[in-house]
């Protein structure tokens, strides 16, 4: 009868075991990008190979889950290919890049190979910091937002490292295989994406899985910046989808310095809304965009980034310029309109440009 009793509850353990893994869900299913989203990569920046994703590290960008995670707990597994590597997990991310950057605003988990070496103002792994805007207090950091690892625990390329990332109502924990070594407190937003890095070398993940948590009830402005349908243009590793000659395709940053002419989207749009962010030295229009009359002279702060959006229906014309609206048009026309290209004009970088049909 005892040794009944002790088989009865070792088959209960194994059972709670079974059930105990069941709550975490596989957040890459080794085959596909089923649940996952290309943000501003070429399209072979990430793959998958023998259930890895596999990441080139070119360009600088990311890859981005299609919906939003608010309270959970994030397990995966990370190696870089070769020395001094750099990549990262960003939580909590909006949709789309910030303003001149290949890069979210989110909270950054640091995924550094070992020889990149530790400084004060970062260490190879396990570092939590917000960046562009979103906010963190961290828990032994130096100063600033950035959280550090209590002690280091990775391994050197290529071996595997683990890590298990709890998020819960803006607080933030990292376990370095097996042990918990950085922490952060009341981060912002608290709700969004969960994103891959490309910076630049390659790396490869696996075995990501997560186990959500009950909401807490974020407030609007706590929770993410949305998708709501624009695509890139530009991979950032090739002027594909595009004709000119002299422009240069530098990483994420799109440049015109040998231009010997304007750059055409092979694509053609008619009714649309477009972004791209752009920095020159002059007030002058940046580009020309189909069933779009001449602007003329635009403020637009020199040296700087600007993000310019437009929004291109049938009977309206929006233009805002780093998020204040300069124009609103309301016109009066009739029949469709017509398709055409997205022409650059040279006299400056481009970056981030995404553009949704309507």
């Amino acid at each position: 009868m005892k040794t009944r009793f002790l088989y009865f509850l070792g088959a209960l353990a194994c059972a709670g075991a079974v059930i105990a893994a069941d709550d975490f869900k596989p957040l890459f299913n080794g085959k596909n990008f089923d649940g996952w989203h290309n943000v501003n990569c070429g399209p072979k920046t990430w793959t998958v190979k023998e259930g890895m994703i596999h990441c080139t590290g070119k360009p600088i960008g990311e890859l981005r889950t299609t919906r939003m995670y608010e309270n959970f707990i994030l397990e995966l597994e990370w190696r870089h290919l070769k020395p001094r590597g750099n990549a990262g997990i960003f939580v909590w991310a909006d949709a789309y890049p910030a303003k001149g950057q290949p890069f979210h605003r989110g909270v950054e988990v640091q995924v550094l190979e070992n020889e990149y070496g530790n400084t004060r103002g970062y260490t190879t792994h396990g570092d939590i910091f917000p960046i562009h805007g979103a906010r963190m207090t961290p828990i032994n950091g130096r100063g600033g937002q950035r959280a550090f690892p209590s002690e280091n625990r990775s391994k050197p390329s290529p071996q595997w490292n683990h890590y298990r990332i709890i998020c819960n109502n803006g607080d933030i924990s990292l376990a370095v295989n097996g042990k918990v070594v950085t922490q952060g407190k009341a981060a912002s937003p608290r709700k969004g994406y969960i994103c891959l890095e490309s910076e630049g070398s390659p790396v490869q993940f696996r075995n990501l899985k997560i186990k959500e948590l009950p909401s807490t009830k974020p407030k609007p402005e706590e929770i993410a910046n949305e998708f709501t349908g624009f695509k890139s243009l530009y991979t950032g590793v090739d002027l594909s989808g595009w004709k000119g000659e002299g422009w240069k395709s530098s990483d994420w940053r799109l440049t015109s310095q040998d231009a010997k002419g304007s750059l055409f989207s092979t694509e053609k749009f008619s009714s649309y809304t477009f972004f791209a962010d752009w920095r020159g030295g002059g007030e002058s229009v940046p580009f020309k965009l189909p069933n779009v009359g001449d602007l003329g002279e635009l403020a637009f702060p020199a040296g700087k980034w600007n993000r310019v959006q437009v929004t291109r229906l049938n009977g309206l014309l929006r233009i805002e310029i780093n998020g204040k609206r300069i124009i609103e048009e309301k016109i009066d026309e009739s029949g469709n309109l017509k398709p055409g290209p997205i022409e650059l004009l040279p006299g400056g970088q481009f970056a981030n440009i995404f553009v949704k049909a309507n």
